[in-house]
């Protein structure tokens, strides 16, 4: 049959203009509009008796002529339709329970969400259509095996964004570079992770979703012209189904629409569903995380202090390393000095202007003392020089066995802190395990 709306204008533009002012009436206050539909039908096409058979049921009368009608025309496209103008009425108890699915289609890893199911999608985890929607949605979900070809850290990065790239420990304050070495820093890490997993899913299941009003959970409550509604999905579909215009965006993957869905800035209903079926992989991820988090620290580490390798001991600092390192220290801090030829030479110079001063007279002798006083400051500041680099050298070694002292009482406390870390990650691990565990009742 002939869906060609040009063929009777006239009819056209008073099916569209009812049905804005009908969807504009929905999302106000959940009715039709006073005045009943005047527009003829037009042959082949589905919105007219798919009008009608909502109004009906609006009005508690029998929508099945209507219904069966524009069924015949366009099944899918009818309950897409039906489902979603009732949600936006806060009237989702009424749909029939075969309408979600003929409305909804298939879900697929390979192929984008359509903007009417990502619609059905928001509605169902909002309540529009009782648990049983909900449930309806995470059964299409979980038919998919979604885990079983996910990037596990890309969820988890989804859920918990921002980890910082190095955990300091108490105990490691002092010495943060200790807390780079990756045999400190992972289990510091892990139980930082696990501990930030399981705030976000406390976040998520603990909303009060409940409290969302039953009676029209996807309202307009400004009542502004269905034209001017672009922030709700199911209501820019229906817009696009009536002809005014389709939803703004490009289609997305089953995987980006989840992904988004858990991030932290992201719908809480719509994080419910995506956490149900992420819950394989945390499940996953909080066991690795918590045997991570009970490795023990090695007996013996290797750390660099000032610039210096120091194999560190339960019991002190390796003895040998430490005097390694201060060879190194001393090295590096004494300058080499040669022999000081230009001294020698004003030192016999000056003697010798003294030696020829007898015959030469007092003039030559002047001349003597000058070049000898020279020769003195000189061997003066080269004797301070050494001794400042003794200090240096002194200051050094001396600042390397009170960090070294330091490390070794760190990692002293580091290991105190492992068994308060193990403890707190294994509780962490059951009652994330618990929180994602409740499933379709988390949503």
């Amino acid at each position: 049959m002939s869906t060609d709306l040009t063929a009777d204008p006239q009819a056209a533009a008073e099916l569209h203009r009812y049905a804005e002012a009908l969807l504009a009436h929905l999302a106000a206050n959940g009715a039709a509009p006073p005045s009943p539909p005047g527009f003829r039908d037009i042959p082949g096409y589905w919105l007219s008796p798919a009008v009608h058979a909502l109004v009906a049921i609006l009005a508690g009368d029998d929508p099945l002529e209507p219904l069966s009608r524009a069924a015949g025309r366009d099944q899918q496209q009818t309950a897409l339709f039906l489902c979603l103008a009732l949600a936006v009425a806060g009237h989702g108890s009424r749909i029939h329970a075969s309408w979600l699915g003929t409305a909804f289609g298939e879900l697929s890893l390979d192929q984008p969400v359509t903007h009417g199911q990502r619609a059905l999608w928001l509605a169902a985890a909002r309540g529009a259509y009782g648990p049983a929607g909900k449930i309806f949605v995470l059964r299409r979900l979980d038919t998919l095996a979604v885990p079983d070809h996910a990037d596990h850290p890309e969820w988890v990065q989804a859920l918990a964004p921002g980890e910082p790239t190095v955990v300091v420990p108490a105990s490691l304050v002092d010495f943060p570079e200790m807390a780079e070495l990756p045999e400190l820093a992972k289990p510091a890490q892990a139980a930082a992770r696990l501990a930030r997993l399981r705030a976000r899913c406390l976040e998520i299941t603990s909303t009060r979703q409940a409290d969302q009003s039953s009676a029209a959970p996807l309202t307009n409550s400004t009542a502004s012209p269905a034209t001017a509604w672009h922030e709700d999905e199911p209501i820019a579909v229906l817009r696009s189904l009536i002809g005014l215009g389709g939803p703004a965006g490009p289609l997305a993957s089953l995987t980006s629409h989840l992904l988004d869905d858990l991030r932290p800035t992201a719908d809480p209903h719509l994080a419910a569903i995506a956490l149900h079926v992420a819950a394989p992989i945390l499940r996953g991820v909080a066991e690795e995380l918590e045997a991570d988090s009970r490795l023990e620290p090695p007996a013996t580490l290797t750390v660099t202090l000032l610039g210096h390798p120091i194999e560190l001991h339960p019991e002190g600092p390796d003895e040998a390393s430490l005097a390694e390192a201060e060879a190194a220290i001393v090295a590096e801090g004494t300058l080499p000095r040669p022999t000081p030829w230009a001294v020698i030479l004003l030192i016999v110079a000056g003697v010798g202007c003294l030696a020829g001063a007898v015959a030469a007279g007092w003039l030559l002798a002047g001349v003597g003392v000058a070049l000898l006083g020279v020769a003195g400051w000189q061997l003066w500041r080269r004797r301070d020089a050494i001794a400042s680099d003794a200090r240096f050298v002194a200051a050094r070694v001396a600042e390397l066995r009170e960090l070294a002292d330091g490390a070794v009482w760190a990692l002293h406390a580091y290991a105190r802190e492992s068994d308060t870390r193990a403890k707190q990650a294994a509780d962490d691990a059951a009652e994330l395990t618990r929180l994602i565990r409740r499933g379709p009742r988390a949503a």
